[in-house]
């Protein structure tokens, strides 16, 4: 089975904001974000996928997470290039 590593980014008032996690799938886990049925921090705003990329199993994919989720310098760049396009 294959597991995703996926970044979205939000924007409120001039300001983007970003989040990290990890699913099987990507788009079903982007429409609960939408609905606010995901995790607590993306409540009540309007996410875009900017990033995704997919591992073999779930373990290597949950260690890809919490590496992109504490590399901010990472995150920034996915982000800024993201919304430079």
């Amino acid at each position: 089975m294959r597991f995703y590593v996926y970044l979205i980014i939000s924007k409120k008032i001039n300001k983007y904001t970003s989040y990290v996690g990890y699913t099987k799938n990507v788009k079903k886990r982007l429409e609960l974000h939408n609905k606010s049925k995901g995790a607590k921090f993306t409540r009540g705003q309007n996410w875009i996928l900017a990033y995704s990329k997919t591992y073999k199993n779930k373990s290597i994919a949950m260690k890809e997470e919490y590496k992109l989720k504490k590399n901010f310098k990472l995150r920034n760049k996915i982000k800024n290039d993201f919304i430079n396009k």
